[in-house]
């Protein structure tokens, strides 16, 4: 039987741009395409409401009200995800600058960026993580790319985990001595972080059960744990129109749980994460839905439209 092939139609930057200089609105947003996609087995089909949620040419993003365990203390503070579909390059792993040439290159992906901010006494908290998975999930079950950085006033730390033929590669990058600069290869895990993504595209494919897991990025540049594979248990169940999944992992005090609509689009509705902070005490930060909102944010970038954010429920000033 023929393989049943994804078609995808992705948006045309503005014209006039000058070479070199790119920005986050510069092909953002997906449609479906009349070209044929290349598979390496039969693609999963996407529904139709699939298509005209996440092709529309609009991200979805939705706040959240934060409350962030830090220094033994919780810290309020707001949360914001960005999903929204790209064209990526397969080689680069990085978001292609002209997909209508790329050809068998071009790798349709759902991306996840996930920003938080919340303030430690006098000085601020800026972290945020990205995740990059293909649409194709039947063809590639892992995310391509995560990456995540934590900014405060004492400095920065980064992390980049990419997908290989049969590994993750890892590198990262901290003003820390003891972390510095380091790199790693990761064999037989699944990262955390792409667990996000997955409950957006097919909650049916969340792996449950004993699994090992890469913990999640956040997670580590914020304990300064160093990454590694651990044992978790993964549980998913349903309490009437919302579905719960849980990750535990059982070699260390650390549970994460994402509470999510169980119905289409299976928005996100909010998640606690429990760990021990640096005096050893258990901690539980919590993040609950706010306000969702459909927009080609990256055309909205005058002083004007700043009052979208009020409609997100964010400060304006932030």
């Amino acid at each position: 039987m023929k393989n049943i092939v994804i078609r995808l139609l992705f948006l045309i930057p503005v014209a006039g741009l000058l070479p070199l200089q790119h920005s986050c609105n510069e092909k953002a947003g997906a449609k479906e395409h009349p070209e044929q996609v290349a598979a390496l087995a039969e693609p999963v089909l996407l529904s139709d409401e699939f298509k005209q949620y996440w092709y529309a040419g609009k991200a979805e993003l939705c706040s959240y009200d934060l409350m962030q365990a830090r220094y033994g203390e919780i810290h309020e503070g707001s949360a914001v995800t960005i999903f929204v579909t790209e064209d990526f390059s397969k080689s680069k792993q990085v978001k292609l600058d002209n997909p209508q040439t790329a050809g068998n290159d071009k790798l349709p992906v759902l991306k996840l960026n996930l920003i938080k901010k919340f303030n430690t006494g006098i000085y601020p908290y800026s972290i945020m993580m990205s995740v990059f998975s293909p649409v194709d999930i039947g063809n590639y079950p892992n995310a391509v790319k995560v990456t995540a950085n934590v900014q405060e006033w004492c400095g920065m730390s980064f992390m980049q985990l990419n997908k290989q033929e049969s590994t993750f590669e890892m590198n990262s990058y901290s003003y820390f001595e003891k972390e510095g600069d380091q790199s790693a290869t990761f064999k037989s895990c699944i990262p955390e972080d792409q667990l996000w993504n997955l409950i957006r595209l097919s909650p049916g494919r969340l792996p449950v059960g004993k699994q090992q897991l890469l913990p999640g990025s956040l997670y580590t540049r914020l304990t300064h744990v160093p990454l590694s594979v651990q044992a978790a248990v993964l549980t998913l169940q349903d309490e009437g129109t919302v579905s719960i999944y849980t990750i535990d992992y059982t070699t260390q005090k650390h549970t994460i749980t994402i509470r999510f609509e169980k119905s289409f689009p299976h928005i996100i509705l909010g998640w606690e994460e429990t760990f021990p902070g640096f005096d050893g005490q258990l901690l539980t930060t919590t993040a609950t839905l706010n306000k969702t909102l459909m927009s080609d944010y990256w055309a909205h970038h005058n002083n004007s439209d700043r009052v979208m954010r009020e409609q997100l429920g964010l400060s304006p000033d932030l």
